[in-house]
């Protein structure tokens, strides 16, 4: 049913925008067909939140405001048009045109705030960056020309200086919505389409102000239609069926930079040195404390979002560190952490005279139980196995999993009569009704780790062959085999 909505309302939405271009400039007709587009896009934002049922629905309700606020302007302007030779400047169709601004924004902030699990301060960095710089071009061209525009008046230089600022909040939310991590769904294109097309719009529409000319029907005709598609586009938005999961959470964007976001916060960066070098050819240096303030801005914000690049790479190095020598599966010291722990403490208790014995432990029948009940109860057995281990051994030792089924204690301090009182703890503590056999060995003064470990493996095995779930102790004796 919603598919088939948003497909009536596509064809509607389509016919509406180019017969808009057919409409005689001007007239009566013209502007009931843009407060018709207007009103349509508001209601197909209500109707599809009826019928979507969105995740959130407060967004779209101000959106539905916003669209028809702006429309409506159109009405009172005409209104005022009729019944006054000339309405002035400002008039209440500005405060219709206006309030699009506050209620556009108030939704992208709710669904900001909808769609991100944690503050996600790179994408807030990279947002104020591309902001400041657009900004900057804005308060060059469009706020300080109509704040300088002695003819309209304290109000009016309010009223101008407000469409301006209101583009540059809707461009920071729209960019804070876009870098805000992933789930970008049909909706979500549509209402960023919706988005660009009256900033686009407004963009236009301040260059032609800058330039003092007067367009003519057909340019004039274009330039409405683009607003006539931002408010149709809305409504498209709320009734793709796709509007239920976009004010989910989403997921977050890699901290990583893309290519084109590179490209763009580099361009971004440079625009307050283009336009000083800019103004400097032109021998008319007229914006430079704005310019130094842009620079000095984008300047923190560029060593703020290094900062974050270099933290998360300690991050990331620190975690792969950490990979490299943690087993997955249980959480233990890997053999690799093994074969760098154990000659560390041998040349400790080199030194210091200290007993030092080690174990090796192997779960009995292993191959069995997971033939019984599949491997991955036999990983959920390791990690229970390794857990309870863990509760029995004193704060010194240092248990790790050797590979397999089979696990390697480093137990410092302890002769093999201690060692084995704590490796007998371990087996008892086996979870799922499991044992194991061990062999333990004590460091005889000179042998390398290797020939320690090779003859704790012996004695394990020797108790394997004398019937399993029992301790084996190495004598100085056994040899590797």
């Amino acid at each position: 049913m919603s598919s088939r909505w948003l497909r009536v309302y596509l064809v509607v939405a389509v016919v509406a925008v180019l017969g808009s271009l057919a409409v005689p400039d001007g007239g009566p007709a013209q502007t009931g067909w843009q407060i018709a587009c207007g009103w349509i896009g508001a209601a197909g934002i209500i109707i599809g939140i009826r019928r979507n049922r969105p995740a959130v629905s407060a967004p779209w309700w101000l959106f539905a405001i916003a669209v028809a606020g702006n429309s409506t302007g159109i009405l009172i302007e005409a209104i005022l048009a009729r019944i006054q030779a000339d309405p002035g400047f400002p008039s209440l169709a500005d405060a219709a045109y206006l309030s699009f601004y506050p209620a556009a924004a108030a939704g992208l902030i709710l669904l900001i705030h909808r769609r991100t699990a944690r503050r996600d301060w790179s994408s807030l960095v990279d947002a104020s960056t591309l902001t400041t710089g657009m900004g900057l071009l804005a308060w060059i061209f469009m706020v300080k020309p109509a704040a300088m525009d002695e003819s309209i008046g304290l109000i009016g230089h309010i009223v101008s200086v407000a469409y301006p600022v209101g583009d540059i909040v809707l461009l920071a939310m729209t960019i804070r919505l876009v870098l805000s991590g992933s789930g970008r769904n049909g909706s979500f294109r549509l209402m960023c389409a919706a988005l660009v097309c009256f900033l686009g719009g407004d963009t236009i529409w301040a260059v032609i102000n800058q330039l003092v000319w007067e367009p003519g029907p057909m340019p004039h005709k274009l330039l409405s239609a683009v607003f006539l598609g931002g408010y149709l586009l809305f409504g498209a938005a709320a009734l793709h069926p796709d509007v239920r999961s976009l004010g989910r959470i989403a997921a977050p964007r890699p901290m990583r930079f893309s290519r084109s976001l590179l490209l763009l916060l580099t361009l971004t960066s440079l625009i307050g040195p283009a336009l000083l070098l800019m103004q400097t050819l032109q021998h008319q240096v007229t914006d430079g404390l704005a310019i130094a303030i842009g620079c000095t801005a984008l300047f923190l914000l560029v060593v703020t979002r290094m900062s974050q690049v270099l933290t998360q790479l300690d991050l990331q190095s620190e975690r792969v560190r950490d990979l490299a020598v943690t087993d997955e599966l249980t959480g233990l010291p890997n053999r690799r952490a093994w074969n760098i722990e154990l000659p560390r403490t041998i040349e400790r208790v080199r030194r210091t005279g200290a007993p030092m014995s080690v174990a090796i432990i192997d779960i009995d029948h292993f191959k069995l139980f997971n033939d019984a009940y599949g491997h991955p109860a036999g990983d959920r057995m390791l990690k229970e196995a390794a857990a309870a281990w863990q509760e029995q051994l004193r704060t010194v030792d240092h248990l790790a999993r050797y590979g397999g089924e089979e696990f390697v204690v480093l137990l410092p301090d302890a002769t093999t009569a201690q060692a084995c009182e704590v490796v007998d703890r371990m087996r008892l503590a086996t979870p799922l009704g499991q044992t194991f056999s061990a062999g333990v060995a004590t460091w005889d003064g000179t042998e390398t780790s290797d020939e320690l470990t090779s003859r704790a493996d012996v004695a394990l095995y020797r108790a394997k062959s004398e019937g399993r779930n029992r301790i084996a102790e190495a004598g100085p004796e056994m040899a590797p085999a």
